[in-house]
């Protein structure tokens, strides 16, 4: 077996998390397998290597946390993040069924709806952040599929962000969102305590679990933030990105408007090219290997889907965005056992609002400059400042 070549560079720096892929595309260049020397971890770079590791769960596992310290693996204790085997599999089908494609397709019309109602609105006042677009449609929907009382909202947002920071090392980044996390993990233990939520919800169903004992009680508030947030963020994320690659693709936004077929591929390039989930890391349960590099037992491996979603070796061209290209197999979303449950819910709006923009916008156009978000894991824009042209207008 081979030694992994060394990485001395801060993956999570702040520059690292603005500009991500001249890293991501050096750390490929030294393997599919980089020992990362600040972080005491193995980063797996390849979009082959990332997508063996998520299908091996036994020897990749997650029970142990996914974070990169220790503090935030032992918070995330109960969620299905956290989990492996038989305890991923109870936590996950307690709510999982209204996620299922059936499940899903009764909310498709209310869903479609509403995206109506925010696309008429942001055309409307012309010139929107992108971001707040981005945010409109999933604050209308998560928060009452999980079933989070309708007065407690306003910190959501926050917490939800909060609580993927805290996922990566010990940095300023996480230690700013330290204060966020634990207000909502305090906040969701309240709620499941109270059984302060919505009737015939997704919460209100694992209160039931846990005064059932089908689950320990301290668990219920676990697994409530378990899909509240990935559920946020995720989408919002996309749907930003999509609006910023639209932005500087009219010519694409013009194809997605003349066929509609188009827009599912189309958010599979966009979660490809700018995935929403930097990372997450798996703890080896046994001396194992990976491309020819051993690994031991008890160590850390960060699986970087963004890196190996422009992987050279798996995609041509990685770095251009193309509606075009077959990007079904991106692992932005996770794959395996722990591939992100609500993706379907985040595929369901995204494809709502941009078919919904469509129907509007003739071109969506920059009107300033774009930031990003520091979050260690969630790769996000902060503000994206557009115009939306409606088609009147031409």
């Amino acid at each position: 077996m081979n030694k992994a070549p060394t990485y001395r560079g801060n993956l999570y720096s702040p520059e690292a998390i603005s500009n991500p892929y001249p890293v991501y595309a050096e750390l490929r260049a030294l393997g599919p397998v980089v020992w990362l020397q600040r972080h005491r971890a193995y980063a797996i770079t390849g979009y082959e290597q990332c997508r063996a590791t998520l299908l091996n769960d036994s020897a990749f596992i997650s029970g142990k946390g996914v974070a990169l310290n220790a503090i935030a693996n032992r918070l995330s204790r109960g969620t299905t993040l956290n989990s492996d085997g038989e305890d991923h599999t109870d936590r996950r089908k307690l709510v999982a069924h209204r996620l299922t494609p059936r499940a899903l397709r009764s909310m498709k019309e209310a869903i479609e709806t509403t995206a109506e109602q925010v696309a008429t609105q942001a055309v409307a006042r012309g010139q929107v952040d992108g971001v707040a677009l981005a945010r409109s449609l999933p604050l209308q929907v998560v928060p009452d599929l999980v079933g989070w009382p309708e007065d407690e909202r306003e910190n959501l947002l926050k917490w939800a962000s909060a609580t993927f920071d805290i996922l990566g090392p010990i940095n300023g980044t996480s230690m700013r969102s330290a204060t966020a996390s634990l207000g909502m993990l305090r906040f969701a233990r309240r709620i499941a305590r109270t059984e302060n939520v919505l009737a015939g919800s997704m919460g209100a169903e694992v209160v039931a679990a846990a005064n059932a004992g089908l689950i320990p009680k301290d668990e219920a508030s676990a697994l409530m933030i378990d899909y509240l947030a990935p559920s946020l963020d995720t989408t919002i994320s996309a749907i930003s990105s999509a609006l910023l690659l639209f932005a500087l693709h009219p010519d694409q936004w013009a194809e997605v408007r003349a066929d509609r077929t188009l827009i599912p591929n189309a958010v599979n390039e966009v979660i490809r090219l700018e995935s929403p989930l930097r990372a997450f890391s798996r703890l080896t349960a046994t001396d194992t290997n990976i491309a020819g590099i051993s690994i031991r037992k008890g160590r850390r491996v960060v699986v970087l889907y963004a890196s190996g979603n422009r992987d050279e070796k798996a995609w041509d061209s990685p770095d251009v965005f193309d509606i075009h290209r077959d990007a079904t197999r991106h692992i932005g979303f996770g794959h395996g056992t722990h591939g992100c449950a609500g993706q379907g819910l985040a595929r369901l709006e995204s494809h709502a609002l941009l078919n919904a923009l469509a129907n509007r916008v003739q071109r969506i156009e920059l009107a300033g400059k774009p930031t990003w978000g520091r979050n260690n894991i969630i790769r996000s824009l902060a503000t994206l400042p557009v115009t939306l042209r409606p088609i009147e207008e031409t």
